[in-house]
């Protein structure tokens, strides 16, 4: 059975509100959270991604609280991200409502920590993201980053991400951070180089302008799209994402209509 692509907003999330900028500097608040979920999830959008981008404990109550809000009035997969260190936080972030739960920083410092995760609550709970820059020092030429692709690690992104699915993430986000916020497509490279190392689903993050943008995403080997701005500020719709998908003859949920790229 054929899989349908995942077009999935995400939603960085500071302190209650969703904010973007470019390489995540130059934030500027986009509006609230719960709205723009809603919005999403009648506009067709088949996931959604919450990142807390300044996770911290003074500030974890607050996006419980929006997560709790979203699951109320949102009934399309939810990931959330931010601070995640352990079994105990995606315990708490699972039962506010979330489907899923994405873990970076504290995969990178202790790796174990995903395998603790995966056998406690089943591999489809968690993702692994992996916030990728180009680095020539590294063998596959990309770096896995953290504090937003301002710290470098030492560690390639490539065997990272294969890593992470060995030890049980069941899906991989791959944030190309050189591209994030230019909006001058996703970094193909990148997508291909992973996919030939992971079975695991991947999800295509950053460099979504065009709708035309998407497509290409998906034949270097993404199972799923994510974007953000280019969603928040109306630039491209959901419909006309999954219409061009369905151009080039990429399975989506939905029935598209090719000439509007609206759901029939």
């Amino acid at each position: 059975m054929t899989v349908a692509v995942r077009v999935i907003p995400c939603l960085d999330v500071d302190d209650g509100r969703v904010v973007k900028g470019v390489n995540f500097e130059g934030l500027r608040d986009v509006g609230d959270p719960v709205r723009l979920a809603r919005r999403y999830g009648i506009e067709g959008a088949d996931e959604l991604t919450f990142l807390d981008i300044t996770a911290s404990k003074s500030r974890r109550d607050t996006v419980l609280d929006v997560v709790r809000a979203t699951a109320e009035q949102v009934f399309i997969p939810l990931t959330v991200g931010g601070g995640v260190r352990g079994v105990e936080d995606v315990d708490v972030l699972l039962r506010a409502g979330a489907d899923k739960v994405a873990i970076n920083t504290a995969a990178l410092a202790r790796p174990e920590v995903i395998a603790e995760i995966a056998n406690h609550f089943g591999r489809q709970v968690l993702m692994l993201s992996v916030d990728a820059r180009r680095s020539a020092g590294m063998p596959s030429g990309f770096e896995a980053t953290t504090h937003g692709g301002s710290e470098p690690t030492g560690v390639d992104a490539v065997e990272w991400a294969h890593r992470g699915a060995d030890l049980g993430a069941g899906e991989i986000l791959l944030n190309a951070m050189d591209a994030d916020g230019m909006r001058d497509g996703f970094d193909l490279e990148l997508i291909s180089a992973v996919r030939k190392v992971v079975s695991t689903p991947v999800i295509a993050s950053g460099g979504a302008g065009e709708s035309r943008h998407f497509p290409p995403a998906v034949e270097a080997g993404a199972d799923a799209v994510l974007a953000a701005s280019v969603f928040h500020f109306e630039q491209v719709s959901i419909c006309a994402v999954k219409a061009e998908l369905a151009r080039h003859g990429l399975p989506v949920r939905g029935a598209v209509s090719h000439n509007e790229g609206r759901f029939a």
